[in-house]
């Protein structure tokens, strides 16, 4: 059975300005979702599961169905801010859903096939979707219960318009160690700096850091549960909190529960965060267009 391809595509995009994962950047009103979909169709994905907020649910039918129909299976799927473990119920007064970790989580009763996760407003590169689909379909991963990170370094995935907030790798051997969320990371001249404790840790511009590209098993959401189960315990109280995707991670790590596979992608990464962004992001697109990565009509 192919895997399924998980795009996350709940965000708001309060920094953008608007829902960045619907704007056009590809030369006929193609998103950045466009050619992650046709870049992991390519390499093997037999199915695309979106998580969206209800609202937009007809938003994003109406622009994905019409492409997809025909060429690949696909679903969308509600991140509910009430849908909870067991009998917790969401606090009076929280509008917020609860993180990128409950997005995933969402989709526990809608996929059963070993899948891989993307941001919808990250273009991650042709070749880390191959990366990606290679270890899910490998058995001895199927059998082990292996999990995986595609890394990007830190020196591609920055931003000329403002902060960023990164998930820093740190390995022993091929394997994950730790991940590290490290927050508001900026560029001064040739360097690369976030702040700590009232002052600015400088980072190696080659630093491995996470994109929010992962191949899990379908064990994740069993060992979620329990885990998010736990987090809500602790914060559900606090208005704005949100479970992260490299916290379960982290867990799952320590616990024993996953090997972590760290695949290094070559691949160019780029993705917008800002409005500002769009420029560079549809220059790009348009380079690899020319290059013959891309047609210039996407699903002709």
């Amino acid at each position: 059975m192919k895997p399924t391809l998980l795009i996350l595509a709940a965000g708001m995009g309060s920094r953008y300005g608007g829902l960045k994962q619907m704007d056009a950047f590809g030369p006929n009103g193609e998103t950045i979702i466009d050619y992650s979909i046709y870049d992991a169709i390519d390499a093997g994905f037999g199915k695309i599961s979106f998580i969206i907020r209800e609202e937009f649910r007809e938003a994003f039918e109406k622009v994905f169905g019409p492409k997809l129909d025909g060429r690949v299976e696909y679903e969308f799927i509600s991140q509910d801010l009430n849908d909870l473990p067991g009998e917790l119920t969401a606090p009076e007064g929280r509008t917020k859903p609860w993180g990128t970790a409950h997005a995933v989580w969402a989709a526990r009763k809608h996929i059963t096939t070993p899948f891989g996760i993307i941001n919808a407003d990250d273009y991650y590169g042709k070749e880390a979707f191959f990366q990606l689909c290679e270890f899910l379909n490998d058995p001895d991963n199927i059998r082990s219960n292996n999990y995986c990170i595609i890394a990007y370094f830190l020196k591609n995935t920055l931003s000329d318009h403002g902060t960023v907030n990164r998930g820093v790798i740190y390995q022993k051997e091929d394997s994950l160690d730790t991940i590290e969320e490290t927050l508001k990371i900026f560029k001064e001249g040739e360097k690369i700096f976030y702040p700590k404790e009232g002052h600015n840790v400088e980072l190696h511009p080659d630093t491995l850091v996470s994109m929010n590209m992962f191949g899990f098993m379908p064990t994740y959401f069993n060992y979620t549960t329990h885990k998010f189960t736990d987090f809500l315990k602790a914060h559900m109280h606090e208005q704005k909190s949100e479970y992260y995707i490299p916290a379960v991670i982290d867990d799952m790590n320590h616990e024993s529960f996953a090997d972590i596979k760290v695949i290094e992608s070559d691949s160019s990464w780029f993705g917008v965060t800002y409005q500002e962004d769009k420029p560079f992001v549809q220059e790009k697109i348009k380079e690899l267009i020319e290059s013959g990565v891309y047609p210039g009509f996407l699903w002709d």
